[in-house]
């Protein structure tokens, strides 16, 4: 059978681009949590959050490398691979991937220099407003990728002209672009979910420290920090998920549809918490319904009418499988994350959290959630879209290169595949490193005005151990 050069460059692009939406989203959330960090060490001069932040910067670090070094090779596919949409929307999607370039990456870059090594040499505050500009910068990142990808899903404020024969999109209102009706959702729920990926990260190897007591204050407080941070995000990424789902079924009818396997037209349409699509038969298989929900969280009324999938053309349908485990996979992760990330609260709360070690075992583990969840959601979203790449405008199949053959990406994934295994390799070994050397020891200083040990001990509910009270210093 031949293959298809079409496919092989979607396969090669997602995986590509799975592969390194693995980083950004840590390094938008760790950036904040840092913020937090630091910030409670100029606020108390306690020198154990000085230490602290000195660890996951060198974490970040790492994370962000990660992140620079697999994401050059998308763009190269934009001109490789899907040359001919390049040419379509380079004057619209590649000035929001310039804008991205020049003033989030050079911003967050430039002063991560100062971040790691200007510790000694500047002083607390421009060492702070380093880390602000760091964490800010990553998030700027975010705001300019979605406004590329939300031009994608919903393209407004462009027109249309020929050139050379060719047409093309050109920018006809700059602010419709940028802010287009769902960039603010997309990026909201975008920084949100690295925000609650870098807590679950966080609060993972803090549990190991504990579990293998291990630098126990800093476990303890970097724990709580990320936490506090968990238990208060997670509830509000679903309230934005909400508001994406009304915008998802204004704009982009048909995506909704295959979301929710809503294959004829009613009113009461209703939210499926599992079941089994079948595609052939219009149906799902050992479904488990609840009348209404998707009417009410696209319409706001549970009686609202919600538009199948067979009253579009068959040649506008997304696939329906892929879309519908995808959507349901994330959705369960994130009730998943708030329940636990709130019976960690309520368990601290009771001062009984850090004796619980088969609550930190799963806390240790629980760090895929938020990965797994981050993947579902972007596999959801683009594959729903299908079989648009600019939805409504161009299609997928109609935007690949026409000159690049099967032979040569199937040679370029199997590259690919290779040097992105052999990168993850390395860092999974530097971090595996950091983890077990752990944080620098604390050098207590008389201007510190801190609590001590014993005083977080009892407010946490743990024993009064002298080996706890001297792991931080003896250990390092």
């Amino acid at each position: 059978m031949a293959m298809d050069p079409v496919t092989l460059s979607r396969v090669q692009f997602a995986w590509t681009i799975m592969f390194h939406y693995l980083f950004p989203p840590l390094s938008i959330g760790l950036g904040g949590l840092l913020v937090l960090m630091e910030g409670m060490y100029l606020k108390t001069k306690n020198p154990l959050y000085e230490a602290m932040t000195k660890f996951w910067v060198k974490v970040f670090a790492l994370n962000f490398s990660m992140g620079v070094a697999t994401g050059i090779v998308m763009e190269f596919q934009f001109g490789t691979n899907w040359a001919t949409y390049s040419r379509f929307v380079g004057d619209v999607f590649g000035a929001a991937l310039a804008s991205e370039g020049i003033f989030a990456f050079f911003l967050e870059s430039g002063f991560l220099a100062v971040l790691l090594f200007g510790w000694n040499r500047v002083s607390p505050k421009v060492h702070f407003f380093a880390t602000c500009m760091v964490a800010f910068g990553a998030t700027f990142s975010a705001f300019w990728i979605n406004v590329a990808n939300s031009w994608q899903q919903i393209p407004v404020g462009h027109r249309i002209v020929a050139h050379a024969g060719e047409l093309r999109a050109e920018v006809a209102d700059f602010w419709a672009v940028i802010l287009g009706p769902s960039t603010l959702e997309r990026f909201t729920h975008a920084v949100l979910g690295g925000w609650i990926q870098a807590s679950f990260f966080v609060m993972s190897i803090a549990a190991f420290y504990l579990l293998k007591q291990r630098h126990l204050d800093f476990a303890r407080r970097s724990f709580v920090i990320a936490l506090i941070t968990a238990a208060l995000v997670t509830p509000l990424q679903a309230m934005v998920g909400s508001r994406q789902g009304e915008i998802v079924g204004e704009y982009q009818p048909a995506k909704l549809a295959a979301f929710e396997a809503h294959y004829h037209t009613s009113r009461q349409a209703p939210l499926w918490l599992i079941g089994f699509p079948d595609e052939a038969h219009d149906t799902v298989r050992f479904g488990v319904p609840i009348p209404g929900l998707v009417s009410f969280l696209s319409k706001g009324d549970f009686n609202a009418e919600v538009k199948g999938l067979l009253d579009f053309p068959k040649q506008d349908r997304p696939p329906v499988a892929v879309p519908f485990y995808s959507f349901r996979l994330m959705v369960g992760i994130g009730m998943y994350l708030i329940a636990l990330s709130w019976l960690g609260l309520y368990l601290f709360w009771r001062k009984t959290l850090f004796q619980k070690r088969w609550l930190l075992w799963v806390f240790v583990f629980s760090v895929l959630g938020p990965y797994i969840a981050n993947q579902a959601g972007w596999v959801a979203a683009e594959v729903g879209r299908q079989p648009w790449i600019v939805y409504g405008i161009l299609r997928t199949q109609e935007a690949a290169s026409k000159v690049v053959v099967a032979q040569d990406i199937l040679w370029s994934i199997a590259m690919f595949t290779a040097i992105y295994g052999l990168l993850f390799l390395i860092f999974l070994y530097s971090l595996n490193r950091k983890i077990q050397h752990g944080p620098d020891p604390v050098a207590e200083s008389p201007q510190a005005h801190h609590r001590p040990v014993q005083e977080w001990m009892e407010l946490t509910g743990e024993r009064n151990d002298p080996a706890d009270k001297t792991d931080w210093v003896d250990e390092g």
